[in-house]
């Protein structure tokens, strides 16, 4: 299936496949237009909404009963598409505020959040769809599925909702008026850290130094 029949009027637009591919491709397409810089000022914003409509799609898909492919060995795809520059463009947009902390799992008490980029989280969401999107493409509508909602919950899913919290939060500090603490040198490459240093590791930048590059009107 070529990209010129994706959506063919012969495939039936309440299929549940076509809905998710739909969803899938939106995102990916939109994030592709947000890594370009034409609107720097709307990046938290535009991200903050693709990535909410995004697991939207996840929900649907870990909702639904488990889907088995219909071959026992995933067909070869060829090499994955680079997606490096996607993230050097996100990175330099986000700078303010790519690197978060995050606890991967909140039923696991007592650990401790680690250090994560955004621009590095979202090119990892995007490599996973971009995968299944390869299989959809392709006529394999079934393998399709199946990844989108094994990487669901495998990868992308969890990945997708901790950018989420990321981006709803820089807008919470800077619509609220609240000071936003910048982990100031601290680096994803960095071994887990205890609260204690991630508060000596952080810098503290008020809402309206990052509201300015963002473009985000502090709340009065």
């Amino acid at each position: 299936m070529s990209d010129a029949t994706l959506h063919a009027t012969a495939q039936n637009p309440d299929d549940f496949v076509v809905q998710i591919a739909d969803q899938v491709e939106s995102f990916l397409v939109a994030v592709a237009e947000v890594s370009r810089g034409d609107e720097p000022g709307s990046t938290v914003p535009f991200l903050l909404l693709e990535v909410s409509q995004l697991l939207l799609a996840g929900g649907r898909l870990g909702a639904h009963e488990d889907i088995v492919p219909e071959e026992r060995y995933e067909p070869d795809l060829g090499p994955e598409p680079d997606v490096d520059e996607l993230r050097e463009n996100l990175a330099r947009l986000l700078e303010p505020v790519d690197v978060y902390s995050e606890v991967f799992d909140p039923y696991e008490p007592r650990k401790a959040p680690v250090p994560a980029r955004i621009s590095d989280d979202l090119a990892d969401v995007i490599t996973d769809l971009r995968h299944g999107m390869a299989h959809y493409r392709a006529g394999r509508t079934t393998e399709a599925l199946w990844w989108w909602q094994f990487s669901y919950f495998s990868n992308w899913g969890p990945t997708a909702s901790a950018v989420l919290r990321a981006l709803q939060s820089v807008l919470i500090h800077v619509r609220l008026n609240q000071p936003l603490e910048e982990l100031d040198g601290l680096d994803t490459d960095q071994a887990t850290m205890g609260d204690e240093t991630l508060e000596f590791e952080a810098g503290r930048v008020m809402a309206e130094e990052i509201g300015g590059p963002l473009g985000i009107r502090p709340g009065k």
